[in-house]
């Protein structure tokens, strides 16, 4: 690691496994294709005839590779976010034209962050450093692998219009995936907060996601919209549904309203203080029954406490689909004994 670092009352990490982070349906997701042997070196093979190496040669001819001579301030930053998540290889970052506020992390042996230029010159340092941090938690968590899975297959969808039937398969998986990539958005903005751990920065992040354009905008108003989102008639839960099916992305009052909630947590806090999961204790099988029931959990608590009258209905249906999974478990569990 190079570049000088920043001294800082903020806390850092030694060995932070990508678990402490990971939004529990994330963590679940990720757990069963670890625990597969055979799923990470196929997908790297199908990845590898779209070139990862191609497009990692498309951003040094056409963006600008930031470094101790070029952005050094934002090259400062990068190893600062780096040395938090005690990492002993910094992903490379590139600066390109465009503008639109966005950022994104690519590759899959050897990931790579690009910036937007108008992201760039529109947010403060703070600002910076949660994009950065939020892009190198996809690094760390290997979401390039398992989104390339998802981009390969909206790319077969459109070769298999002549198949109705196999289109329709195939929507059912890519609506599941990007169901998970979503929750890796939100694993990503606390990995973002850990980075700085400033919650009114990430909250301005949002805010400019959304359309902010200065100080026309109320946080306070802006976080009530997340709870006027969560709304009460059906016919809204229909319409939320059918506009989330296809998004990569969850809406920016749905991401500051979650990340608000993770900063106000006692898990927050325990990372904060040094309790978290370690890198060295990473063992996907061990770790896999864990990780799925942390994911039921999850959903389970995000319906019980949202207003939304679909979810309370599903959420219903699942405790009752759980409860008889419950007592399945009980009869083939080790020692016939439900944890």
């Amino acid at each position: 690691m190079t570049g000088d670092i920043e001294q800082s009352s903020r806390v850092r990490f030694p060995g932070i496994s990508s678990r402490a982070y990971e939004h529990p349906a994330d963590r679940g997701a990720l757990a069963v294709l670890r625990a597969v042997p055979a799923v990470g070196p196929v997908i790297k093979a199908v990845a590898a005839a779209f070139s990862e190496r191609g497009e990692r040669l498309v951003q040094v001819a056409s963006s600008v590779r930031v470094g101790p001579k070029q952005f050094p301030d934002l090259h400062r930053l990068q190893n600062e976010v780096a040395a938090a998540f005690d990492l002993q290889e910094v992903p490379e970052l590139f600066v390109r034209h465009s503008p639109l506020v966005n950022a994104q992390t690519r590759g899959i042996d050897k990931p790579f962050i690009v910036l937007n230029s108008a992201l760039v010159e529109r947010f403060d340092r703070e600002q910076l450093r949660w994009v950065v941090g939020h892009e190198m938690g996809h690094a760390m968590s290997g979401h390039g692998l398992y989104n390339t899975i998802l981009d390969r297959l909206l790319g077969l969808r459109y070769t298999m219009g002549w198949n109705p039937a196999g289109t329709f398969a195939m929507r059912a998986v890519i609506a599941a995936l990007y169901e998970w990539q979503r929750k890796t958005e939100l694993s990503c903005d606390r990995a973002g907060l850990l980075a700085g751990q400033d919650p009114q920065a990430a909250l301005r992040v949002h805010l400019a996601f959304a359309g902010d354009t200065g100080d026309q905008v109320d946080i306070a108003s802006f976080l009530e919209q997340a709870k006027e989102y969560e709304g009460e008639d059906i016919r809204d839960s229909i319409l939320k549904l059918l506009d989330n099916e296809q998004r990569s992305h969850p809406l920016a009052v749905v991401r500051a309203a979650e990340l608000q909630r993770w900063a106000a947590s006692e898990e927050y806090r325990e990372i904060l203080t040094g309790t978290y999961p370690r890198r060295e204790d990473d063992h996907p099988t061990n770790n896999l029954t864990d990780d799925i029931k942390g994911a039921a959990r999850s959903y389970k608590e995000s319906m019980s406490s949202s207003a939304d009258p679909l979810i309370k209905t599903i959420n219903d249906i699942g405790e009752t689909v759980m409860g008889a999974a419950g007592k399945m478990w009980s009869k083939v569990a080790p020692n016939g004994a439900a944890e």
